[in-house]
């Protein structure tokens, strides 16, 4: 089954909040909302749960004023440009069943950030293979390449014959920073900046292909693949769980310095400053070790042409 983005935000939840976790004060959604409602209706027999406050529906952040336990109607701060969409989440519509959950101790949003932080985080360490081809032209030694090429890892050329074997080229340069003004570059195809010198002798019209680095995609929404979205494979699943609970959990610290609520306050004995602290370093060491063992592993498997020895 492919992991989603919305699969991988629950499995750093889980592990941020443990398998046993404090019952969160719930409700849900009996109508969809717009993005511009200042009220919406929570379900009537769990409405107490919701409190004044921030509320998270889906991904967004919402500033509750007040709740009516008849009806279940929740009215929010002000207007919408105060009350929807606020901590940095953006206002959205909500279909009914939405759950609605009160001062999340881990907002979706924040997870969300810390997945992507972690994800961009891994290249160059660990970088996307992609490839593409263009016909070898008669005297000409430079050709534009996708603007997403970050570094070209080798090139091969189709020979002519039956074998259909790709040979290897050794003397080729990738010019980052190729002219792109009319009339010193050929337009046909787009120049991008980037271009790709051929020095070794491939017999015109057959295929070069070209094997290059790119960075990952960026996940956006929840159903988002994550191996056909970013070009990772799924078992690098684990690793951007640990490195986003890592950027998660100091925040927990912070929390510490704010403790007005007799929970809080109870609670300070039993689990000692620095706790959040030593968990996030634990969580950066599973990461490390994680990212080491699949950088030897790509250098493994992949090795470059440039350093084949027959």
């Amino acid at each position: 089954m492919a992991v989603t983005f919305g699969n991988l935000v629950q499995r750093v939840r889980q592990q941020l909040l443990g398998y046993t976790r404090d019952q969160a004060s719930l409700s849900y959604l009996v109508q969809p909302m717009t993005t511009t409602d200042t009220t919406f209706m929570a379900d009537p027999g769990t409405v107490t749960n919701v409190s004044q406050g921030i509320v998270e529906i889906d991904d967004e952040m919402l500033l509750v004023r007040s709740f009516d336990r008849a009806t279940g109607v929740v009215t929010l701060m002000s207007n919408a440009t105060v009350s929807r969409g606020i901590e940095g989440t953006t206002a959205a519509t909500h279909s009914a069943g939405a759950l609605i959950n009160s001062d999340p101790r881990f907002p979706r949003a924040r997870i969300k950030e810390a997945i992507s932080d972690t994800i961009a985080a891994l290249y160059p360490d660990l970088w996307v293979f992609d490839q593409f081809e263009f016909p070898y032209v008669a005297a000409r030694f430079e050709y534009p390449v996708p603007v997403g090429v970050d570094n070209i890892y080798k090139v091969v050329a189709n020979t002519v014959g039956p074998s259909g074997v790709w040979k290897p080229i050794t003397k080729w340069r990738f010019n980052t920073m190729a002219s792109q003004t009319p009339g010193q570059v050929k337009p046909t195809p787009t120049p991008t900046g980037k271009t790709l010198q051929l020095f070794d002798q491939v017999t015109p019209g057959r295929s070069v292909r070209v094997s290059y680095t790119r960075a990952p995609g960026i996940l956006l929404n929840d159903n988002d693949d994550f191996a056909v979205t970013t070009g990772y494979p799924e078992r690098y699943i684990d690793m951007i769980t640990y490195g986003a609970c890592w950027r998660m959990l100091p925040s927990y610290e912070a929390g510490r310095l704010q403790q007005t609520s007799i929970e809080a306050n109870e609670r300070a004995p039993l689990v000692p400053a620095g706790s959040a602290t030593g968990a996030s370093q634990y969580f950066l060491g599973l990461y490390t070790k994680r990212m080491n063992e699949e950088r030897d592993r790509m250098f493994r498997l992949y090795e470059n042409y440039q350093t084949f020895s027959s």
